[in-house]
């Protein structure tokens, strides 16, 4: 991919449920001496004691948009997101058959330069805030579409530990 060389190249790491993107995230950012942006959702639903709802999602997505920009002026080469707006579409429309024209511009119009799809190869991990250990390849397919429709540039995340680590490296360099 051509890029500017002053330019911050933005990653996201995307994918269902248990697929293990903030471990990425974070070991990604660590690998590149770089910053990464945490998960807003699990921090924001850990807080609210109450069931969210879709006005959350919104301003879920809003916030982590936030982050991201705050970070992205701090980080050097590459800022990896924990989760972007293709995440809070497919959440929204899983959970409410629709999604808030506002996320699906931010896809549109705000996209990353990467995304590091991760595939459904681990274990699924239980969590209370995680809802769908059935529908895991449903998911899967469904990010595997956006990003195809979207036309936006992804690499397939597989593997374990290390490994998981060295593929997402793997593909990253040879995008850049």
């Amino acid at each position: 991919m051509q890029r500017d060389k002053d330019k911050t190249i933005r990653i996201a790491i995307t994918g269902p449920e248990s697929t293990g993107k903030s471990e990425l995230a974070k070991t990604l950012a660590q690998h590149y001496s770089t910053l990464w942006v945490p998960e807003y959702a699990r921090e924001y639903l850990e807080n609210i004691h109450r069931p969210y709802n879709e006005d959350d999602i919104l301003l879920i997505a809003k916030e982590q948009k936030i982050r991201e920009d705050k970070t992205l002026r701090m980080a050097k080469r590459f800022l990896f997101c924990d989760t972007e707006a293709l995440v809070t579409k497919i959440w929204s429309i899983v959970k409410y058959g629709h999604c808030d024209p506002w996320i699906l511009d931010q896809i549109n119009s705000n996209p990353h330069d990467l995304y590091l799809l991760c595939n459904i190869d681990l274990p699924w991990e239980e969590d209370p805030l995680r809802e769908h250990p059935d529908k895991r390849e449903y998911l899967f397919n469904l990010y595997v579409n956006e990003l195809k429709v979207n036309k936006l540039p992804y690499g397939l995340v597989s593997g374990f530990g290390v490994n998981r680590l060295q593929n997402a490296i793997n593909i990253i360099e040879q995008a850049f």
